[in-house]
């Protein structure tokens, strides 16, 4: 049976550059996101500035995150809890076989 197992960070890696990166594409690598692009003509030059955008607000995040300071952190999801009804379901990539 597989089951979701508790995720703890055992690479003390705080390269933000190169965390916010591979968080950046595994968000947007192979998904409906691609389709987007191909659908409204998105040239690869405009791909980059959005995904460079979405990096440069997961870096923060991140900095904020390794500073333990959940108190901006939790401004910021006040801010952007807009009316939000969309039910999420976390996925991560791979399984732990138990």
């Amino acid at each position: 049976m597989k089951v979701w197992s508790r995720i703890q960070i055992k690479d003390k890696n705080k390269d933000i550059n190169t965390i916010s990166n591979s968080l950046v594409n595994y968000i947007y690598k192979d998904n409906p996101i691609n389709y987007l692009y191909h659908k409204y003509n998105i040239n690869e030059k405009e791909k980059i500035a959005v995904e460079r955008y979405i990096a440069n607000r997961v870096a923060g995040l991140l900095l904020l995150y390794f500073s333990k300071d959940t108190q901006r952190i939790n401004d910021i999801v006040n801010k952007y809890n807009i009316n939000s009804q969309k039910e999420v379901i976390p996925e991560l990539e791979g399984y732990i076989e138990k």
